[in-house]
């Protein structure tokens, strides 16, 4: 038999590929290399001998500069090809950032979703502000709402009185969230399958921002015995007022590259564990 031909390049028309969509290349926008994997920001689009470029950074601050090919990246899971801004002369991109704090899609004039029946539970005011901070468009979008409890030494009661289910299902973040701690042992006591117990390792949510985004070159290290917010003011000269100092840390975070990948992928992994279930329900999940 001899295959009947389609063309030149004896392609059958379903099999050819659609042309990628076009996307401008802008800073802040967040795509992920098709080839390696490679997720990050785009940091600036450059002109080089072999074609243009584009420079990602990703959440640890990493640095990758890839060509700008055809069908080279993807954006939302979908497969796109970078262009360069119009006007762009080079170096940095300019442009209106496209994704949230969190670094997801921004959706322009979205209207905050009525509030499942899932809820997070975060332990203190501090890292409920902190959440917000980052996360609070998205999670408007989804209507989740998030809760602080001021400590979880009850935690097994609170859960017991919220009444996860399938379609109600309770995240929690813990703060030092190590082997062998209190938090820990808590924790463990919890085998509620609707009921995700997740944290980081910080002695408070404050250590979860980046020292380098506060101005300084790192937490101190603050005896035990003492309290640690305290302490903290003390060893960097702040005036002892934890409240005032929290909103100088805070005001600090301005996007998700100001919060150590530890919190990071705790948070976005509560999210996405709250919002399965509903979908699930819906029939929605992919």
């Amino acid at each position: 038999m001899r295959s009947r031909q389609y063309g030149p390049d004896l392609t059958p028309p379903w099999k050819k590929q659609r042309p990628a969509p076009q996307v401008e290349a802008a800073v802040d926008l967040v795509v992920e290399e098709a080839t390696t994997g490679f997720c990050g920001a785009v940091v600036r689009c450059e002109k080089s001998a072999q074609g243009p470029t584009v420079t990602l950074e990703d959440r640890f601050g990493k640095h990758r500069v890839f060509p700008m090919e055809p069908r080279g990246f993807l954006l939302e899971g979908q497969v796109v090809t970078l262009v360069r801004p119009r006007g762009a002369q080079g170096g940095a991109t300019a442009g209106r950032p496209a994704r949230t704090a969190s670094g997801s899609l921004a959706v322009p004039g979205a209207r905050a979703r009525v509030a499942r029946a899932g809820r997070i539970y975060v332990e203190g005011r501090h890292d409920a502000e902190l959440v917000e901070r980052v996360w609070g468009d998205d999670l408007r979008i989804e209507g989740v709402v998030v809760e602080y409890l001021e400590g979880i030494d009850d935690l097994p009661a609170v859960v017991r009185s919220f009444s996860p289910g399938p379609d109600a299902r309770l995240g929690v973040l813990v703060d030092h969230l190590v082997p062998g701690s209190k938090e820990s042992r808590i924790a463990a006591s919890v085998t509620d399958p609707d009921v995700l117990i997740v944290g980081h390792p910080y002695i408070d949510v404050w250590e979860a921002v980046k020292p380098s985004s506060v101005g300084i070159p790192a937490w101190p290290s603050v005896p035990r015995g003492q309290d640690w917010k305290t302490g903290v003011c003390r060893a960097l000269g702040w005036p002892q007022n934890t409240g005032a100092a929290w909103q100088r840390i805070l005001s600090s975070v301005r996007s998700y590259k100001d919060v150590e990948p530890a919190l990071l992928g705790r948070v976005e992994e509560l999210i996405d564990f709250v919002t399965a279930g509903s979908a699930a329900q819906r029939g929605e999940a992919s």
